[in-house]
């Protein structure tokens, strides 16, 4: 059996059966060393992928190791999320239908790696069904728990996932314990992205040289990326550690022609301008604009589209959607929105952008959990990239309007 070469190796052939699946990865290798896993993961560069870009090896060896002095001990457990709670992302979805049985593969070697009793996997209930059928398939599996989460966008978040399996609901808790020591239970636990685990599958055939083939040094590897918006419906594709943003919306059958900018990394992400659509999609080359790769997530807007009104839109939807445990998600949040709605609704109080900005500073890094940061950091970037948008509104106009009745006009 050769390995998956190319950029399609996630999705190297229909594998949603078990025995496709055996087909095209081979078996896991048997009993694999647990440090020769660490290793090989550490090697290879992995991140994980759902959005805090944390080294995949560093959270095995954490919740494989000491405890924290405040954990009430117990076995480690495992916990493969699948919840995807951001509305523009669907790689969660996608993987979990088409390579469930590589999910699978990776949840059982991180439950060997760090001696974990206790394996979940959280997902959907559009998801279950593909999971549930693949488990059947197989006899090494049976220790799998699944477990349903609702469709909202914080029902992702690491807490809320533990929140959500010890029967509370699937909402951020504030906990300065680490899960890798104190989780589930209070016991160590290991958290990690579907997509994550499936990479940690085939590192754990290939090895950490061959995931290097592809990528580059800091974006080793293949990442799953959903595209969406100007017209074009969520695309996912699997994409190589560094390409541009403009080569990934081409690859999803997408257009740069009439882009006006794209929301890189979810609606917790940053604007990144048309002019700059040649950056790659790696931390380092995104950090000018305060934006990351995140789950791999861009959202396409036309220059005939308003970026302002489009911001407040998404920022009207995170306030909705905040956990309001704490005065940052309850009161900032939708006060910000609102405000930014005003500027976007073509009000022409000049005292609006700096209000914007008072509301931001005043709920960053306050927040029970990191949505109050994520919503200032998609508002605050609207108005450094939109910037000619917020004089043109704050003098009674719109650009995106003009734009679009010059092309009616033509």
């Amino acid at each position: 059996m050769r390995p998956p070469r190319g950029a399609g190796r996630l999705f190297a052939a229909p594998a949603s059966d078990l025995t496709s699946h055996l087909a095209t990865f081979g078996p896991v290798p048997d009993g694999p060393a647990a440090s020769h896993l660490l290793d090989e993961l550490q090697a290879s560069g992995l991140q994980g992928r759902g959005g805090a870009a944390f080294p995949a090896w560093r959270k095995f060896a954490a919740a494989g190791s000491g405890r924290d002095p405040r954990s009430r001990g117990g076995a480690a457990v495992v916990v493969a999320n699948g919840a995807e709670g951001e509305p523009r992302s669907a790689k969660d979805a996608t993987l979990l239908r088409a390579a469930p049985h590589l999910v699978i593969d990776g949840l059982l070697l991180a439950g060997r790696t760090i001696g974990a009793r206790e394996l979940y996997l959280v997902t959907t209930a559009a998801s279950l069904p593909y999971v549930a059928r693949a488990i059947a398939e197989r006899t090494d599996a049976t220790a799998i728990r699944l477990r349903e989460v609702p469709e909202a966008f914080l029902s992702g978040e690491a807490s809320a996932v533990i929140s959500s399996l010890e029967g509370g609901p699937a909402l951020p808790r504030d906990k300065s314990r680490r899960l890798s020591s104190s989780g589930l239970a209070g016991r160590p636990t290991l958290l990690n992205n579907v997509e994550t685990l499936a990479q940690v599958a085939l590192i754990a055939r290939f090895g950490a040289e061959w995931f290097r083939r592809l990528g580059t040094e800091e974006e080793p590897g293949t990442r799953l990326v959903t595209v969406s918006g100007s017209d074009l419906a969520p695309t996912v594709r699997e994409v190589v550690g560094g390409m541009t943003v403009a080569a990934i919306v081409r690859a999803a059958g997408g257009s740069t022609d009439t882009l006006g900018a794209v929301l890189v990394g979810g609606y917790h992400g940053a604007w990144l301008p048309a002019e700059r659509l040649d950056t790659p999609l790696t931390g380092h080359d995104l950090a000018p604009f305060g934006a990351a790769p995140g789950a791999g997530i861009l959202v396409l807007l036309e220059s005939a589209s308003c970026g302002l009104k489009a911001s407040a839109a998404i920022a009207g939807y995170l306030a909705a959607q905040s956990a309001r445990q704490c005065g940052p998600c309850a009161n900032g949040l939708p006060r910000m929105a609102e405000v930014l709605e005003k500027l976007a609704g073509g009000s022409r109080d000049t005292a609006l952008p700096a209000e914007i900005r008072r509301l931001a500073a005043l709920v960053t890094g306050r927040g029970s959990c990191h949505h109050p940061d994520g919503t200032t950091r998609l508002v605050l970037s609207a108005l450094t990239v939109f910037s000619a948008e917020v004089k043109a509104h704050l003098a009674g106009g719109c650009l995106a309007d003009r734009r679009a009745r010059a092309g009616v006009a033509a």
